[in-house]
């Protein structure tokens, strides 16, 4: 059996893996520090087990941590670990911005949710109603081994999906390939331009028109333009509203926007995500 340390048991990522690892056939050490996480632990029935414990002779040590305090926690805890020990980080933004301590004995894996799918085949009502994923909604993971052997990448995978159970697909990707998706497509250009559709929506609103029936043509919107736009859907759009697109863009978007996926620019964003070493 092998044993696993969570540290961060208690936050927010970690209270999720928390609820699909105790009921798992691995031999879990929760570790937390703050009260509030303490705390959220102590509702789940969980004792926490210090640092200095949990990590010894562990076989693999999982990081949920928020991502500016990652770097000198593992900093501090990956001289201790034995050598063969797999560490497993969330995101890809500290190993990216090379925050993780060089140590060759040891494995290094990250993963993350992809989340559920807005387009999908649920049916069970809480399941729909489980936006982030890990409780209820099947959602796909990503997966990269920064260093280690085949085995270590199939232990990562194996717990990666039994943290965010339950898991469709598990897509392997290279480290440099997770931080293309996030942060640069997901949140620098995707997440901007969702704020700016709740912008758009918010002036549709303050020029009079009712809020929900505002929310209900730009959710409606949204769903056929995703189908449209994927092929998912058998549809095109109206020459008017291709025409306006083209006229848009001009105006919402820089000429050059594409120049947050190179490598130097993503490099620059995940240095100010983590903080930078």
């Amino acid at each position: 059996m092998k044993s696993i340390a969570l540290l961060g048991a208690g936050g927010k990522i970690g209270c999720r893996i928390t609820d699909n690892l105790k009921n798992s056939d691995y031999n879990v050490r929760y570790v937390e520090i703050s009260s509030q996480g303490i705390a959220n632990l102590k509702e789940r029935g969980i004792t926490v087990t210090p640092l200095k414990e949990a990590i010894k002779d562990t076989d693999v040590v999982i990081l949920a941590l928020p991502d500016k305090l990652l770097g000198d926690i593992a900093h501090e805890i990956v001289p201790q670990l034995k050598p063969g020990n797999l560490v497993i980080t969330l995101d890809p933004a500290a190993a990216y911005g090379g925050e993780l301590p060089e140590r060759k004995d040891i494995a290094y894996f990250v993963t993350h949710p992809c989340h559920p799918p807005v387009i999908n085949d649920e049916t069970d009502l809480e399941a729909k109603k489980d936006f982030y994923g890990g409780k209820r909604a099947k959602q796909n993971i990503v997966c990269a081994l920064i260093q280690g052997s085949e085995e270590d990448y199939k232990l990562g995978e194996n717990i990666s999906r039994f943290i965010f159970s339950p898991v469709m697909n598990a897509h392997r990707i290279t480290l440099e390939q997770m931080a293309i998706l996030e942060p640069a497509m997901a949140e620098t250009v995707v997440l901007t331009l969702m704020f700016t559709m709740k912008e758009a929506m918010d002036e549709a609103v303050s020029a009079g028109v009712p809020e929900a029936a505002a929310k209900d043509f730009l959710f409606g919107h949204i769903n056929i333009n995703l189908g449209i736009l994927f092929n998912i859907f058998p549809a095109r759009f109206s020459d008017g509203a291709l025409k306006a697109v083209e006229r848009a863009k001009g105006k919402l978007l820089q000429p050059d926007w594409k120049k947050v996926f190179k490598k130097e620019n993503i490099k620059k964003e995940v240095k100010a995500i983590t903080g930078g070493r």
